[in-house]
């Protein structure tokens, strides 16, 4: 394979919205300043294209030569351990040994009344365990260190230790790796390299450094015969998940698929070309989200095992105390990496499938920094739009379309029958609406979704465990930082927003079954759906009114168009009832004209529905864009728009007819 100095991505000219200039040109780059008493404080600073020096610059050039294959293949792994028996063997004692051990020293303090959970001795001895065992189980402890409502908190504290504090490797070997990957010693490449790294993570070791050209940088080294170790691992529980699903008839997920797909994604991660090619995605993705922030990475000191980025300073989000310390609220970062995580997985499909607390930092200025983009993953569009429209439908109580959503994301077969699995799902889910997290959150709703999936006939497709992973560790983050924390109404006013901007037509599909039920409007629907939607970041009243005109006047709108049509004509009915019922009565009451009859006022249906749209009316007046002034503009250009104008005269037509109808009545009767 070629290795790649620069990625076809790396040489455009990104505006960064951080700073108003180009990210990949002359911009404003942030020194780092630590402080004595624990906080951090940013310099922005000019960064002036990189003045490399002669040696380096021709090591360079030297580097785009063949590399070994970086892709996970497991045909090719199986076929390297085939004659391998006696390697595998004593790789899976080496695994057993210790892990039955530890599990009998766990039974043996529990039958001596030991309270184990509490106990630091065998807090530690696992953290220590899941270290010697290497990455694969490293990466478990890290999920299970963003869990408190899993793992005791003597093991939490522990297990947090895994995600940057594990044992590191000589240095003599990072600077070999260096000189290897970049063709110079590390003194030619940097003016300043830490003595020491100052973080050990699962698959490489960080160094502080600085760049010739003064700027700081993080500067990650892969750990030495990483690939061999995650290879075993990977080939052994692929094994046993192909014997699990072939003997095991109750299981119908594709085991084996899950692991292929995490080890696609491992694999990628052991590529450090791939992951800042990653972060270079990110940041054109996400890097304009308000508050979000991602690094730059510096290709001229970056390779297959090397990565050199942008230093950056911050605090854990776990570490509430010292955030609240420097004026942060931790609760707001949650809200935007929830928000983010969002549109990672509703809007682009392109997310990060390891949030773990060493990877989401807070800055000293208030954002909410990403690290570490090995391990990213990807959602098709069909699996985006179905997971909207799952969660429309959990949020509606509406477990038959759920059930159909199922389906459409490859849970389900379609030929299954979805008759016992409708009131299964209304189990679940019967309280998930705006319940906490601390009572009903991701892990418990999913726990809930896997005895079901044991019970009927689903399927777990592999995209779905990053995505599950990704999720699940981001919540775990926010139950530590508030056990109240509400996954579905911090989800719910994006969903909003993309369901009455997106014109995508399964998006479209959605609105309509939101909106109507029985070929009747639910007003209180489209209330709610207003009111959550305006809560959302980036949701404008301009743009909704635009994209709602030019959907309504389109084909793909004629459904709602006439069923609108319907209630237009029905308000203004109800409302000339009313105006009708309080004159005759006035005349009545007040003048004595007793010969005139009282007109009937609006039903109790009528008059709910006109409460309904005051109070659209004044959801609108509160929506962020909007503008009196402004609005009076658009009006006035959209009453010249020749679809709004046969809006209009299909509602004067049929609320004219319906007056001509009840005044021949009303003569009649008389």
């Amino acid at each position: 394979m070629i290795v790649k100095t620069l990625p076809p991505s790396s040489q455009l000219i990104q505006e960064d919205s951080r700073n108003g200039t180009n990210r990949r040109g002359e911009l404003d780059v942030i020194d780092i300043v630590p402080e004595e008493n624990g906080t951090q404080g940013l310099v922005v600073r000019r960064r002036s294209p990189s003045q490399t020096s002669p040696s380096l610059l021709a090591a360079q050039k030297l580097r785009t030569t063949a590399q070994p294959e970086t892709l996970y293949d497991p045909v090719g792994i199986a076929a390297h351990y085939q004659n391998r028996k006696v390697q595998v063997v004593r790789r899976i004692f080496a695994v057993l040994g210790p892990t039955l051990s530890f599990a009998f020293g766990l039974w043996s303090d529990s039958k001596r009344g030991i309270v184990v959970k509490n106990d630091r001795r065998r807090a530690t001895q696992l953290r220590e365990l899941l270290t010697q065992l290497g990455p694969a189980y490293i990466k478990i402890g890290q999920a299970l260190s963003t869990r408190p409502d899993l793992v005791p908190p003597v093991y939490l504290e522990e297990l947090t230790r895994l995600q940057d504090q594990l044992p590191p490797f000589p240095n003599e070997i990072a600077y070999q790796f260096i000189t290897e990957e970049l063709g110079a010693p590390p003194e030619e490449v940097y003016a300043e390299l830490s003595a020491q790294p100052i973080a050990a993570a699962s698959l490489g070791q960080v160094y502080k450094g600085k760049l010739k050209t003064g700027e700081e940088v993080a500067v990650k080294v892969q750990r030495p015969d990483l690939r061999e170790g995650i290879t075993i691992d990977l080939y052994i529980l692929r094994n046993l998940a192909a014997w699990v699903q072939k003997k095991v008839k109750r299981v119908r997920s594709d085991l084996v698929g899950i692991l292929d797909e995490l080890g696609d994604r491992i694999f990628e991660e052991m590529d450090y070309i791939h992951e800042g090619e990653n972060a270079e995605r990110f940041f054109e993705l996400y890097g304009h989200i308000k508050d979000i922030y991602v690094p730059e990475i510096y290709w001229e000191y970056t390779n297959r095992r090397v990565l050199t980025m942008e230093w950056i300073n911050g605090t854990k989000l776990t570490q509430t105390a010292e955030i609240s310390a420097q004026g942060i609220d931790a609760r707001y970062l949650i809200e935007v990496g929830v928000q983010c995580s969002l549109r990672q997985l509703l809007e682009h499909g392109f997310f990060h499938a390891d949030p773990h607390p060493g990877n989401l930092l807070a800055t000293p200025d208030g954002k909410l920094a990403y690290l570490d983009f090995g391990m990213m993953s990807e959602i098709k569009p069909p699996q985006r739009y179905g997971l909207i429209e799952a969660i429309v439908h959990v949020v509606n109580r509406d477990f038959e379309g759920l059930a159909k959503d199922y389906v459409k994301l490859d849970f389900l077969s379609p030929e299954t029958d979805l008759t016992p699995i409708i009131p299964a799902f209304a189990r679940v889910f019967a309280d998930a609406e705006g319940a906490s997290v601390a009572d009903l959150n991701i892990k418990s709703i999913t726990d809930e979704l896997s005895a079901l999936m044991y019970e009927y006939p689903f399927r777990v497709p592999p995209y779905y465990a990053l995505i599950i992973r990704s999720l699940v560790t981001l919540e775990g983050i926010a139950i530590f930082i508030d056990p109240n924390f509400k996954v579905l109404s911090e989800a719910y006013p994006y969903v909003s927003k993309r369901l009455l901007t997106d014109p995508a037509p399964q998006l479209r599909a959605s609105l309509q079954d939101l909106l109507f039920k029985d070929g009747r409007f639910r007003w209180n629907r489209l209330e709610n759906l207003l009111k959550n939607a305006r809560n959302s970041q980036d949701y404008d009243f301009n743009l909704v009114l635009n994209q709602g005109i030019e959907f309504l006047s389109s084909e793909r709108g004629a459904f709602i168009r006439d069923k609108l049509v319907d209630e237009s004509v029905n308000g203004l009915d109800a409302l000339g009832k009313n105006v009708l019922h309080n004159f005759t009565s006035l005349l009545r009451e007040r003048v004595g004209l007793t010969a005139v009859n009282e007109t009937p006022a609006a039903t109790v249906e009528q008059q709910q529905t006109l409460q309904h749209i005051k109070r659209i009316l004044g959801i609108l007046q509160e929506t962020r864009g909007f503008d009196p002034v402004q609005l009076a503009s658009q009006i006035a250009q959209l009453l010249v728009n020749s679809d709004v104008q046969r809006l209009g005269q299909q509602i004067a037509s049929r609320f004219t007819q319906k007056a001509v109808a009840r005044l021949i009545r009303q003569l009649l009767i008389t």
